[in-house]
């Protein structure tokens, strides 16, 4: 049986992928690596808590000698590296976490899986990006595989450094990798600092609904599952020391989003849509907000035939409804962390 290390599979992207993984491959190994930091959820993977080809691990991937611990009990095969600070805002406030466990986090896991991975053969260190590393794009133009850096905020650029590691520990020791940057995910246990749940919540609960600067900023969006369906195609079908870049061809403002989200919700409740649409606040800019990403995710369609099956429309009415119908779950994460942050991010950005 193949052993698989998953790190951050608490969190949004790597439960996703577990919930997916988990049930579909019972020839693989599952073992959860997760520190549960504020955004770490085991509920997350309560649906597959118990198969019997999934463990979890609580360790923390800064700590050389835990992650060491983990290959020597478990000798995972394949590598599926989630784990990550992932917020931009969170960077501004506070950018030191970022940089130690976006890159050494990152650096130990490497060298964990170089010291075990003697023989390369059906080894694999996937390492899951972010289109962020690539900068802003203008009105036009998209980016791919051949896209220079240029991060902008210290997330950004904490993961560029990552992928870099990445590809020169490919380059130097011959480590079996691969890449991919993905666009904007959403979709169900998205932990509500992120755009998309902060305003279904909000929407819910007639609150208002703070959007940055004027909402002109567009993001290429994503819905969770197809990114994870991606993710396993390049697992089992892409080619060492490549890059893949996953977008859904969905570009959107986010006032675009905002407006879509408050349509959803009036739906739901039975309320008119400009009822919840004028709950809409304009509020100050964060610094160096980006104003485009767009990817072109031309190479892992015309090599391993990826599309994604969701439309925004489909995906956001799905997530919609799973933040309706999973109110228990909101409560719980909704900690006294989450009402910090809201304070610390919005609370002095008036309209």
């Amino acid at each position: 049986m193949t052993t698989v290390l998953v790190t951050g599979g608490c969190g949004f992207i790597g439960s996703a992928f577990l919930r997916m993984a988990v049930p579909e491959h019972p020839e693989w190994r599952f073992v959860n690596l997760d520190l549960l930091t504020y955004a770490g959820n085991p509920a997350n993977v309560a649906p597959i808590a118990n198969a019997p080809n999934y463990v979890f691990v609580r360790a923390d991937l800064c700590e050389e000698t835990a992650v060491r611990d983990v290959f020597a009990t478990h000798a995972p095969e394949i590598v599926v590296h989630f784990a990550a600070e992932s917020h931009v805002d969170r960077s501004i406030v506070g950018p030191r976490r970022f940089l130690e466990t976006n890159v050494t986090g990152t650096f130990n896991l490497l060298e964990a899986c170089r010291a075990a991975w003697r023989d390369p053969d059906g080894k694999v260190f996937h390492h899951i990006s972010t289109d962020e590393v690539f900068g802003a794009l203008n009105k036009e133009g998209r980016f791919d595989e051949r896209t220079p850096y240029r991060p902008n905020s210290p997330y950004s650029a904490s993961k560029a450094a990552s992928d870099h590691l990445v590809r020169a520990y490919h380059h130097t020791y011959g480590l079996p990798v691969k890449i991919t940057n993905c666009s904007n995910n959403y979709g169900p246990y998205q932990f509500p600092e992120k755009l998309i749940p902060l305003m279904i919540l909000h929407a819910l609960e007639d609150k208002p609904l703070p959007v940055y600067g004027r909402g002109e900023n567009v993001r290429d969006w994503l819905y969770v599952d197809d990114h994870c369906r991606a993710i396993l195609r390049v697992l089992r079908e892409g080619r060492v020391g490549e890059t893949y870049l996953i977008g859904g061809r969905c570009e959107k403002t986010n006032l675009e989003v905002v407006g879509a989200i408050c349509d959803a919700v009036a739906e739901i409740r039975g309320v008119d849509p400009a009822a919840v649409r004028r709950r809409i606040t304009f509020v100050q800019d964060r610094p160096g907000h980006d104003l485009r990403y767009a990817i072109d995710p031309s190479r892992i369609t015309t090599e391993l035939g990826w599309t994604p099956e969701e439309t925004f429309e489909t995906g956001l009415r799905r997530t919609v409804r799973w933040y309706v119908e999973n109110r228990a779950w909101v409560d719980q994460v909704r900690t006294g962390e989450y009402r910090r942050w809201l304070e610390t991010n919005y609370g002095g950005r008036g309209a």
